[in-house]
C-alpha cells in the first residue's frame, strides 16, 4: 500500500513538472522565427483579438498563433491589447509580446518631408505613413482657426512644414502632426536667427517666401547664399523680383503641373508673378529646405543683381544688364547644341 502512494505521488510530482515544463515553454520561450533586425505590424483601432494573431502572424512575427492565443486567454491580456504600430526583434516570448501590446510600447513611425513640393504631395506622403488620409491633412492646413493658432495663416502654414525626418506614432493625427512639425521649425528658427550673419529686415513669413523662391531656383547649398544675395539686391533696390520659380507657381496653379515656361508665360496676370508685380508674391511658392531658409539670413553680400544658369548645373552671376544678356545667350547656344546632339543621337540610334 505504502508502495502504491509513494509511486502515485511520484508519477504526480513527474506530470507536474511536466506541466510546468510545458506552461513555462509556452509562456517563456521564443515564439519568433529566426530573422534579422526587426519587424513591425500596425494594429487599427477596434481590431479583434482573432485579427491581431493573423496581422502578427502575417508580419512574420509569430511562430506558433495557438500558445500565443492560449497564453492570451489565460492572462486575461489578449483583451487589454492597445491600437498602434510595434515593432518586435526576434526572439521574443509569448510574455515579452503581449506585455508589450497590452501596455501599448509602440515604436514611432519615420516621416520624412520632402522639400521643394507641393502641398499636395507633402500630404500624399505624410497620409501614406499614417491613419489620417490626405485630404484630412490638407483640410487641416487650410483651416484659418487652426492655422491662428500656430500664430500665421493657411497662406503661410505649408512653408512652416520644415522638410526634415520626424518621428510621430501611428495614430497621431494629422493636425497633432502639423503642430509638431511647426514647434519644430520654432525652435530652428530661433536658432538660426542666433547664429545669422546678415539681417535681412524680412518677418520670418517674408523670410519663407523667399527662400521658397531660392528652393526652386537652385538645388545647390553652396549656391543658395549667392542666389539669395540678389533677390535681397533686387528688393533694396525696389526692382522687380523677376523669379521664374514665380510664374512656374502661376502656371501651377492654372494647369496643375510645372512645365517649361515660354516668353508668353511671363506676362501672365497672377498675384504671384514677380515680373508683372513689384516686392515679393503673396505667399511662399513651395515648402523651402533648410538650406534655402539659411540662405537668407546668411546671404552673400555681393553687387550681383543677374543671374542665368550655365546648363551644367549651376549659374552665371552678373552685375549689369548686359552681362547678364551675353550670359543668356551663352546658356541659349549650350542648350541649342545639346538639343542637336539629342537629336543626332536619336536619329542614329532609332
Amino acid at each position: 500500500m505504502l508502495r502504491k502512494v509513494l509511486v502515485g505521488l511520484v508519477l504526480f510530482a513527474v506530470l507536474a513538472a511536466i506541466g510546468g515544463g510545458i506552461g513555462y515553454w509556452m509562456v517563456f520561450s521564443s515564439n519568433t522565427p529566426t530573422y534579422s533586425g526587426v519587424r513591425s505590424v500596425k494594429i487599427p483601432k477596434g481590431s479583434s483579438f482573432t485579427t491581431i494573431v493573423d496581422s502578427l502572424s502575417t508580419a512574420g512575427i509569430l511562430k506558433r498563433s495557438q500558445t500565443f492565443t492560449w497564453v492570451a486567454e489565460a492572462s486575461g491580456w489578449g483583451d487589454q491589447i492597445k491600437a498602434g504600430h510595434y515593432t518586435f526583434h526576434d526572439g521574443a516570448s509569448n510574455y515579452a509580446l503581449l506585455d508589450t501590446l497590452r501596455r501599448g510600447l509602440q515604436a514611432p513611425i519615420r516621416l520624412t518631408i520632402p522639400p521643394g513640393s507641393r502641398r499636395e504631395v507633402v500630404a500624399r506622403v505624410i497620409a501614406k505613413q499614417m491613419t489620417f488620409s490626405p485630404d484630412d491633412f490638407l483640410e487641416a492646413l487650410a483651416d484659418p482657426s487652426f492655422a491662428a493658432e500656430l500664430e500665421t495663416d493657411t497662406t503661410h502654414l505649408f512653408a512652416y512644414l520644415l522638410p526634415e525626418t520626424y518621428f510621430m506614432y501611428w495614430l497621431t493625427d494629422e493636425r497633432t502632426v502639423i503642430r509638431k512639425v511647426k514647434q519644430h521649425f520654432d525652435r530652428f528658427y530661433a536658432d538660426l536667427k542666433t547664429n545669422a550673419t546678415r539681417d535681412p529686415g524680412l518677418t520670418t513669413e517674408e523670410v519663407l517666401r523667399l527662400a521658397a523662391i531660392v528652393e526652386w531656383e537652385t538645388s545647390l547649398r553652396d549656391e543658395k547664399p549667392k542666389v539669395a544675395g540678389v533677390y535681397l539686391n533686387r528688393l533694396r533696390n525696389r526692382w522687380r523680383l523677376d523669379a521664374d520659380p514665380t510664374v512656374q507657381y502661376a502656371i501651377m496653379q492654372r494647369e496643375g503641373q510645372k512645365r517649361r515656361l515660354f516668353f508668353r508665360d511671363y506676362k501672365i496676370d497672377h498675384p504671384y508673378n514677380t515680373y508683372t508685380f513689384r516686392g515679393l508674391p503673396p505667399g511662399p511658392v513651395t515648402n523651402p529646405s533648410p538650406s534655402s531658409i539659411s540662405s537668407i539670413l546668411n546671404a552673400a553680400e555681393h553687387d550681383y543683381f543677374f543671374f542665368v544658369a550655365t546648363g551644367q548645373g549651376g549659374h552665371t552671376f552678373t552685375r549689369t544688364l548686359r552681362e547678364h544678356r551675353r550670359a543668356a545667350q551663352d546658356f541659349y547656344r549650350v542648350m541649342q547644341e545639346r538639343r542637336r546632339q539629342q537629336a543626332q543621337s536619336a536619329s542614329e540610334n532609332p
